[in-house]
């Protein structure tokens, strides 16, 4: 009998699809992640792990893996918890779950512009303190969002979400940033494609939308930032390495820029104490793509990269590394 393990509680529908073809899993029901020790010794018992971005999955845990572990399934859209050459330098199969995620990430990336754009939380806690006591034409005063520039760093499935939203909903004018342009996206969307320094220099808002490689790491840092205006507000739901935290707390301090929404950070999951006293930072747990939709569609997709390995056909998230 094939055996699973699944490093975290996710949607049963993996366990469902998994079990109906008659294979083992086992599910870890602690409160907390696996430690670099037990993900070891369940690499070395096991045929197909499904991971998640928490789990370092590094030479030290591929190298412990049995000769019987044939695929390494994460349970996200992005592979950079995982040293995906080193596997397949041992037979091992990475597959992720990519093309799920893109409207719910949007969604969230768009309620971060709004909420540090319109100071969400310091009304809200403005309220709860009892400190509402009649109307004040000047209180909370914000830019209205609807007609500013969005900066769009990276047009992937997301970054072209974004666009949609930012155009359709709002009538933004878009710079996008991207390594390849896309004239569809400009026609649908009157979007200009232009360089990463004139973005930045012309943009009200700017998303990150790029994975996490060696050319985007401290994409945007000391001299990124100082390129912005003083009223920008920067989103990040891409990876956090992509920001130089440090300099990010050296512009807000600094009111290089006025505002910024995370869900994703550069030593996740520490998050510097600068950001969080912070009132114009709003902060959300690495939850953009979570979904009840997404979810179960990544739970469906890291059970059929598993099930098509074990039947000896291409996985549909095959993370092709050369």
């Amino acid at each position: 009998m094939r055996k699973i393990y699944i490093t975290v509680k996710i949607p049963d529908l993996a366990f469902e699809l998994l079990t109906k073809k008659g294979y083992r899993v086992d599910i870890n029901k602690g409160p907390s992640r696996l430690n670099r020790q037990e993900l070891c010794e369940v690499f070395s018992k096991y045929e197909a792990v499904i991971t998640t971005v928490g789990d370092i999955i590094d030479e030290e845990v591929i190298d412990s893996a049995s000769k019987e572990l044939v695929i390494i399934s994460n349970f996200a859209v992005g592979f950079d918890n995982i040293n995906a050459l080193y596997a397949k330098r041992h037979g091992i199969v990475v597959t992720n779950t990519p093309g799920v995620a893109g409207e719910s990430v949007a969604e969230h990336a768009f309620m971060l512009i709004l909420a540090a754009t319109k100071k969400l939380i310091e009304a809200d806690k403005f309220v709860r303190r009892g400190r509402y006591h009649q109307w004040d034409p000047m209180a909370f005063v914000t830019p209205q969002i609807w007609g500013k520039t969005i900066g769009i760093v990276g047009l992937g499935r997301i970054g072209t979400y974004v666009g949609h939203i930012a155009y359709g909903g709002f009538r933004m004018n878009i710079l996008y940033y991207d390594i390849a342009r896309s004239e569809d996206f400009e026609m649908l969307t009157e979007a200009k494609y232009c360089k990463l320094e004139l973005l930045l220099k012309e943009a009200d808002i700017v998303s990150l939308h790029v994975p996490l490689a060696p050319a985007t790491h401290h994409l945007i840092g000391k001299k990124e930032l100082a390129l912005m205006k003083p009223g920008a507000i920067l989103i990040n739901t891409a990876r956090g390495p992509v920001i130089d935290e440090k300099a990010l707390i050296w512009a807000l301090t600094n009111k290089k820029i006025a505002a910024a929404g995370l869900d994703v950070y550069e030593h996740e999951p520490n998050i510097p104490h600068e950001l969080t006293t912070m009132g114009n930072v709003i902060l959300t747990p690495h939850i953009a793509s979570a979904t009840l939709e997404t979810r179960e569609a990544m739970a469906k997709l890291a059970a059929e990269n598993i099930i098509a390995v074990f039947e000896g056909r291409n996985p549909p998230g095959l993370i092709k590394i050369s």
